[in-house]
């Protein structure tokens, strides 16, 4: 049997990643505790990853700790943050359009941080991902609230940063202790910000637990450690395009098994 080139086996597995981001919607609304989406966005991960970084005996070291405090805030928690103000303002269609944008951010970031210019085949591929999710998902009653699409934007720009630092800062440890310092960082970041705005669950439910073990197992901790892996061995602007299948799944997701409009939840992959 032939065996699959390594080249099309790294996209295949950083592929994985934006796939299982796709399921969260459902596992959110299904699976766990309502009207506490940065609560939940900040557990999703925190208490694996802490687990992780404990178990590991690694911490970072010198210059890492502020390359860890920027890459945590920027995958995590100021993306969370940024995304959930969007979110529950902002119609679906124009979300989810807000959000398709980053894999252009990602390849303008490369520029002067990667010192990767931008070609015109890049930056047409990027434009189109953009301009084909908008075509797919916005709506005739799309609304606009300025200070939410702002935040959506921002949301986007800062997960394309942080993909774009990933690749530029090439970290001295295994990818399981890079994967678990920037998810503890952005969870405890992201934590007391929730607890201050929404407050603590008021009760957990077996069927939560079983959704925040998914969340921060295959959701979180696996998902971004092929992302990461992939973004390692992969052009930054590659992996961004990957990340267009997040809105594609939860659409698909939604409208097989929950049995909702195909454009009424999109919004929930970003």
């Amino acid at each position: 049997m032939k065996a699959v080139p390594s080249r099309w086996s790294d996209i295949l597995l950083t592929a994985l990643p934006p796939i299982s981001w796709g399921t969260t919607y459902a596992v959110a609304t299904e699976f766990l505790p309502p009207d506490h989406p940065l609560l939940v966005a900040a557990l999703r991960s925190l208490p694996i990853d802490l687990l992780l970084a404990i178990g590991l005996g690694r911490l970072p070291q010198g210059i890492w700790w502020w390359r860890m405090l920027v890459l945590g805030g920027l995958n995590i928690g100021l993306f969370q943050a940024l995304l959930f103000v969007a979110a529950y303002r902002l119609p679906g269609g124009v979300a989810a359009t807000a959000g398709a944008i980053q894999p252009l951010l990602v390849v303008l970031f490369s520029w002067p941080l990667l010192a990767v210019r931008p070609s015109h085949q890049s930056t047409i591929a990027a434009i189109a991902g953009f301009v084909g999710v908008g075509l797919l998902v916005l709506g005739p009653s799309a609304r606009l609230d300025s200070i939410r699409m702002v935040a959506a934007i921002a949301g986007a720009a800062a997960m394309g940063l942080g993909t774009v630092l990933v690749k530029r800062w090439q970290p001295p440890v295994s990818l399981m202790v890079f994967t678990a310092w920037p998810l503890t960082i952005g969870g405890c970041l992201l934590l007391p910000i929730a607890l201050v705005t929404e407050g603590p669950f008021e009760a957990l439910t077996r069927t939560n637990l079983w959704g925040f073990v998914y969340l921060g197992l295959i959701g979180t901790g696996l998902a971004y450690a092929l992302w990461f892996r992939g973004i390692r061995r992969l052009k930054a602007s590659a992996a961004a395009y990957l990340g267009l299948l997040s809105p594609v799944v939860a659409s698909l997701i939604s409208y097989v098994f929950l049995q909702e409009t195909f454009r009424e939840h999109v919004i929930r992959s970003w």
